[in-house]
């Protein structure tokens, strides 16, 4: 089933360049300068005659990689409305990663930041006739002669293809089917190396439509854009959507501490945030934590009606410190902890839970929190677009999360294997999550499928639950529950060395602080789900861009 003709894809920016042209689309934040959908689309032809000048064709491959910049977009949209096929990689990913995905995918261009590049050479990527730089659109390295595609040369063309100007009328696309494939992005590998998603044009354009249709955007949107726009979840929403609707977004380059994007929000004031849990779960636990230890306040929340008057205020002051302005936030990516999601539903801080996928480009369930979100739920399968059901569930409802719909993927690139164990043998995708839906049609993600561990007596222990319960001890940042041989729990913590130097905690009484959270925690769980022992991590675990811990890193280790 394909979307109706007005949600064509390469349609829907044609006309949101011409419609939308005087008005401001792109800022590089910290640089104060700004693009116009005109200037954009002004970008988007020049790269089109590069394009054409390396003999780049209709479904021929081009990989992206670099920071969130103004250039990032230009190419992205430039390569997709000109028939190609874009392959996004993630700033974060190694040398070594990104040149696999780049022969893989077959790539003939690279578009790459400057210090991505480092570590990269030509002759290691044969089939690329040109890099060129995100940071100034210099040739960094070629097989084609740089008189033809540097930006001087490109400028020439692009004067004499169009004498009289180009102006908001001149913005005309080939014509694209929604079939066709839009991008290939390859996940960031959880469980081991990553795959290249194909994801066809009716993908990108479920989830603009959702943007659209929802209200969550719209002409005039603000976006503080920091989550990485190789990712998903960034792509769809901080972006796509945000241009579709006519939205300036403001590109966030640098590593997104909670200092920057609280000094961003104050200047931008953005109408929708979009964030992953370990930004939200950080300045929760810098500016709300301390004031709800301290003995007045804690006193004062367990007492009815008196409650609500610090609740609201708390409230106010983190509206105000992410802007004071935007209708909500979304969180996605990775769970949030149940701890931190129930104080915000307490104080009734706008902020919702959806969940999605890579392969969904991303989303799949989620309810604005204006429309009834519920404490702990993803949110419902977008209506219209996506389908959601419980695949062998046990007795209590819980099983894989299978799912069907415009927004998915047809399959993984030159990986029939994989692709084959993707779906369900009546074609629904099986998400590898365990979850339940509730009578409302809601959505509860209890873990993955293979993180799930097994107790002795076959009882099903989720260990992102038990963690959640960890991060909440003073002087933990995070933590792991895996599982020895003799089937005993054991939890990796990776100790807040700041607030521990704070404190003046020695190393034997950090040692007896753990024993005495692990004690705390065992006294909240069933007895099958007790921690045996606690190991202390000297370093944050090595995660995936979108922040989530890659656990097989770590199995053997206990």
């Amino acid at each position: 089933m394909m979307l109706e003709e007005k949600y064509n894809f390469v349609k829907i920016y044609e006309r949101s360049l011409r419609e939308n042209w005087d008005a401001e689309a792109l800022t590089d934040y910290g640089t104060n300068v700004t693009q116009t959908y005109g200037q954009l689309a002004i970008n988007i032809e020049k790269l089109h005659i590069l394009f054409k000048e390396c003999g780049i064709k209709k479904n021929d491959k081009v990989a992206l990689m670099g920071k969130n910049n103004s250039n990032w977009i230009a190419v992205y949209l430039a390569t997709i409305t000109y028939g190609a096929i874009i392959v996004p990689i993630l700033q974060d990913f190694r040398a070594n990663d990104a040149i696999h995905i780049i022969n893989h995918s077959g790539s003939k261009l690279l578009f790459i930041s400057d210090i991505n590049w480092e570590g990269i050479d030509l002759d290691q990527i044969p089939k690329v006739l040109a890099a060129v730089s995100l940071n100034d659109w210099h040739p960094i390295s070629l097989a084609l002669d740089p008189e033809k595609i540097n930006y001087e040369a490109v400028a020439a063309k692009f004067k004499e293809k169009h004498p009289d100007g180009y102006y908001a009328n001149d913005v005309h696309f080939d014509e694209r089917s929604n079939e066709e494939v839009g991008s290939i992005n390859y996940t960031s590998g959880t469980t081991g190396f990553s795959k290249g998603v194909i994801m066809p044009l009716n993908g990108l354009a479920g989830n603009v439509r959702y943007g659209l249709e929802s209200g969550l955007v719209y002409k005039g949107s603000r976006f503080v854009t920091f989550l990485p726009l190789a990712h998903a979840y960034g792509c769809a929403f901080d972006f796509l959507s945000c241009l579709a609707a006519g939205g300036h977004e403001w590109l966030i380059g640098r590593t997104p501490s909670p200092k920057i994007l609280l000094k961003a929000f104050e200047e931008i004031k953005p109408t929708l945030i979009l964030s992953v849990p370990l930004i939200l779960e950080k300045i929760y636990k810098k500016m709300i934590v301390p004031q709800i230890q301290k003995a007045p306040v804690s006193w004062v929340l367990k007492v009815p009606f008196l409650d609500s008057v610090v609740c609201t205020k708390i409230r106010e002051q983190l509206v105000q410190a992410f802007g004071g302005e935007f209708r909500q936030m979304i969180i996605g990516g990775a769970p949030l902890n149940p701890e931190v999601e129930a104080f915000l539903y307490r104080i009734k801080f706008p902020v919702s839970v959806g969940y999605g996928m890579t392969e969904c480009a991303p989303l799949i369930t989620f309810t604005p929190y204006d429309q009834g979100s519920k404490l702990y739920a993803c949110g419902r399968p977008l209506p219209g677009i996506m389908e959601v059901k419980i695949d062998n569930p046990n007795e209590e409802g819980i099983g894989e999360v299978v799912v069907r719909g415009e927004n998915t993927m047809t399959g993984y690139y030159k990986n029939p294997q994989a692709t084959k164990e993707a779906f369900t043998k009546d074609g629904w995708l099986r998400t590898g999550d365990l979850g339940l839906l509730d009578e409302d049609g809601f959505l509860y993600i209890k873990g993955r499928c293979k993180t799930m561990l097994l107790g002795a007596s076959g009882q099903n222990i989720y260990p992102e639950e038990i963690e959640a319960k960890i991060n909440n001890m003073p002087f933990v940042l995070e933590s792991l529950v895996l599982q020895q041989e003799d089937g005993r729990l054991v939890a990796l913590i990776c100790p807040d060395y700041n607030e521990v130097d704070a404190s003046g905690l020695t190393r034997e009484q950090l040692t007896e602080y753990m024993e005495d959270a692990r004690k705390q925690v065992n006294s909240e769980l069933a007895n099958y789900e007790q921690i045996s022992i606690v190991k202390l991590y000297p370093h944050e675990f090595e995660k995936t861009p979108k922040k989530s811990i890659k656990r097989f890193l770590y199995t053997s280790m206990v």
